[in-house]
């Protein structure tokens, strides 16, 4: 026999799981709307990465400490890079699908991981390292410059394989001095015959 009793403390649990369902999804809609507004704004984004990646620097000077996660940042930042400057399907694995005579047909370049998402995966894992600064327990004492000269061979390393991969395949991931194609400019000739 149910008194009753049982179901008000139900409700109770389910409306408060409920309401805390309904502010999470509320919160990660707002999230995505911002993440979505931000996209076609390039240079601000990189402005408040820099942001972050500077506030990241003065933590980490500041408190003299925390250079395992510094350098498991600087890691994870060549793997973010070199998905970057990759092409999406590698003609090593996969065969030399990039032009690589004038005759052939063009492709334009398709990077493994595209601009948005290699901004956005080093934002958060700045602010993932920026709070990992706030706990002692990941405050390994190391002698900080051999961790720097490891990872600056490791880079050095990593991108001399990646350029010369690039040499070989004959593909160049900017597109900086790239000719651009779109609406032309109206001729004097078209600008006269078009007013009344």
């Amino acid at each position: 026999m149910d008194v009753g009793g049982g179901a008000v403390a139900g409700d109770g649990a389910s409306s408060t799981s409920s309401a805390v369902s309904q502010w999470t999804f509320t919160l990660s809609q707002r999230y995505q709307h911002f993440l979505d507004k931000s996209t076609p704004h390039v240079l601000y984004r990189w402005i408040f990465f820099a942001t972050i990646a500077f506030i990241f620097a003065i933590r980490v000077f500041m408190v003299q400490g925390f250079y395992i996660i510094t350098y498991a940042l600087g890691i994870y930042i060549i793997q973010l890079l070199i998905a970057f400057l990759s092409p999406q399907v590698d003609p090593e694995v996969d065969g030399p699908t990039l032009p690589t005579r004038g005759s052939d047909e063009f492709r334009p370049f398709v990077r493994r991981l595209p601009e948005f998402k290699f901004w956005y995966s080093l934002s958060k894992a700045v602010c993932i390292a920026f709070v990992l600064t706030f706990f002692s327990a990941f405050d390994v004492p190391v002698f900080w410059p051999i961790l720097l000269f490891y990872w600056l061979v490791l880079f050095v390393s990593t991108m001399k394989r990646q350029i010369m991969h690039m040499v070989k395949y004959k593909y160049v991931p900017f597109t900086f001095g790239k000719q651009r194609y779109g609406k032309k400019a109206p001729s004097t000739n078209e600008r006269s015959v078009s007013k009344p």
